[in-house]
């Protein structure tokens, strides 16, 4: 599989992403007057939000979703991922430009895109931008019957969201999409933030750094900036060993996905998980770098799929909307 090198500009967010600005926090403040409290200068006098304190996070990532995207009610436990929205908003934005590659640049929308949001979490994040944005339709897993609730609610208080979001429990943690994908499924694409951390000791010792590198202050016991109980942060042998274990499985259901993909936190972890993909076959892999802030991260997506296959199913399911015209980007192709 060759591979094509793309370097990633400084200016960071996706074209499309509603955040690529600076906040507007006198507009999020009248969304959500309770930001008032947090807004603090910051070292170059500008107003800004102590992002070291998961109770202003969370007020600023209402704000947004109220503001940007129209939700109005967005709350789920404080134990729970609080995720930062730029961020999570790119990962979509890249993959619709994937599914655009075999659909004449255009990117396809409505309700015969479905996509699998696997670790959906308490605040279904992916599933609303997705929905507001593209119109798509989602399925949210989870290992977490609390969370499934949660992400219910959410939907349930969101007459945008209704109709348009699916959660389904995974009952066996050691599976991703066994109980959950039947065999006549057809899904275009899966999504997966993989839980970053192989035990508590060391989302600890992340989070103290993540809190020193934003406040400048040592904290013994800090709170994570994004919240996130143990099971959406830590799983045996961290992110490398979920995704191959996701790897492994989605051989399984080969037919059944246009394309897979994950993020991919560690560098480290990519030589591994190429080994695997073409140990497995994977007909075609894409590398699609992203960053946010000063963290870079990328995405890895990949198919069993021939191409004359992609193109039979995007001819079957997909409906090209002649009107409508993508801004796509570079992808860089392993």
């Amino acid at each position: 599989m060759p591979q094509e090198k793309k370097q990633l500009p400084k200016t960071r967010l996706h074209a499309r992403n509603r955040n690529r600005e600076r906040y507007d926090l006198k507009a999020l403040k009248r969304e959500n007057p309770a930001l008032e409290k947090y807004i603090q200068p910051n070292k170059h006098g500008a107003d800004s939000i102590d992002f070291a304190n998961p109770s202003a996070v969370k007020l600023l990532n209402k704000g947004l979703l109220n503001h940007y995207y129209g939700i109005k009610h967005w709350d789920f436990p404080d134990e729970n991922l609080c995720p930062p929205i730029p961020g999570r908003a790119d990962y979509l934005h890249y993959m619709a430009d994937l599914l655009s590659e075999n659909n004449e640049s255009q990117i396809p929308k409505g309700n015969n895109i479905t996509c699998l949001d696997i670790g959906v979490g308490a605040n279904c994040i992916y599933p609303i931008i997705g929905v507001v944005e593209y119109d798509w339709q989602f399925i949210g897993t989870d290992i977490s019957p609390k969370s499934i609730e949660a992400a219910l609610n959410i939907v349930a208080t969101n007459p945008q969201l209704q109709n348009k979001i699916t959660c389904k429990l995974q009952a066996n943690s050691k599976h991703i999409f066994h109980s959950i994908i039947n065999p006549k499924d057809k899904i275009d694409l899966s999504i997966c933030n993989p839980p970053f951390h192989a035990s508590i000791e060391a989302a600890e010792k992340g989070s103290r750094r993540k809190v020193k590198n934003l406040s400048g202050k040592k904290t013994k016991n800090p709170q994570l900036n994004f919240a996130g109980i143990s099971k959406e942060l830590v799983c045996e042998g961290g992110e490398g060993q979920f995704i191959q274990e996701m790897i492994r499985e989605s051989k399984q259901f080969a037919s059944n996905f246009y394309w897979f993909s994950t993020l991919v936190s560690k560098q480290s972890n990519l030589k591994g998980i190429y080994k695997l993909l073409e140990h497995v076959q994977a007909k075609r892999v894409k590398t699609i770098p992203m960053g946010t802030g000063n963290k870079s991260s990328r995405i890895v997506a990949w198919t069993f799929l021939s191409r004359a296959e992609q193109k039979a199913w995007r001819a079957t399911r997909w409906e090209l909307d002649t009107d409508a015209s993508a801004n796509t980007s570079e992808i860089a192709e392993k």
